[in-house]
């Protein structure tokens, strides 16, 4: 019953990002990009792990430049490489240029791999998802890709998740295997932690009080 109720919690919620408008999918872009940029100046991480959004994923195809810009001198932005077990290899993003075609619409860094654990030296982690509930649930896409990717990130990093406005919800359904996320951003909320989730950092919103 959970697995259906996921499947049809992806079917309504990927009909709504089809159905956004063009110019409110830009303006949301923006926003959560100001708030990660906003984000990262503040943490000032040395390694960073994300994704390159497509179609009407949050944060817009610009997302891992915006990162990389906001990152101190020296800092490394990964992005995720698809193995043919549907897990995550990690690689250095080197800019657009170094980005290839890997299938159903996802591009990947061309540069040599990190192996599967490079997530795990991450100092801050933005994965995408369907939607996310205020347990931290995220939904996915239903391929397990970062269910196992998160399973080795440490408990005391930062994992946030980009969204559109209506996309974080007051519940979803889960299994053993899923995991939590402990931060939300969505571009009229800004960065919303999930207070069910320990040592999270307070609210903040850089949108509207200068930055983000």
């Amino acid at each position: 019953m959970t697995h259906d109720a996921k499947r049809a919690a992806r079917v309504e919620l990927l009909a709504r990002r089809r159905a956004r408008p063009e110019a409110e999918r830009a303006t949301a872009a923006a926003r959560i990009q100001a708030e990660l940029t906003a984000l990262v100046r503040r943490l000032r991480p040395h390694r960073v792990a994300a994704y390159a959004p497509v179609g009407g994923e949050p944060g817009g195809p610009d997302l891992p430049a915006t990162l990389a810009d906001a990152l101190p001198s020296g800092g490394k932005l990964l992005l995720p490489v698809l193995r043919d077990d549907l897990d995550l290899d990690w690689a250095v993003w080197a800019g657009p240029q170094a980005m290839v075609a890997a299938g159903r619409g996802i591009r990947e860094p061309a540069t040599p791999g990190l192996g599967v654990t490079a997530i795990a030296t991450a100092e801050l982690v933005v994965v995408p998802a369907l939607a996310v509930d205020r347990q931290g649930v995220r939904l996915g896409r239903g391929g397990g890709s970062y269910d196992r990717a998160l399973a080795r990130v440490p408990q005391t990093v930062l994992t946030v998740v980009p969204l559109h406005d209506g996309e974080l919800l007051d519940v979803l359904p889960a299994e053993p295997h899923d995991r939590t996320v402990r931060a939300v951003i969505t571009p009229t909320g800004g960065l919303h932690p999930l207070p069910a989730l320990p040592g999270v950092m307070p609210h903040t919103s850089a949108g509207r009080t200068g930055g983000r």
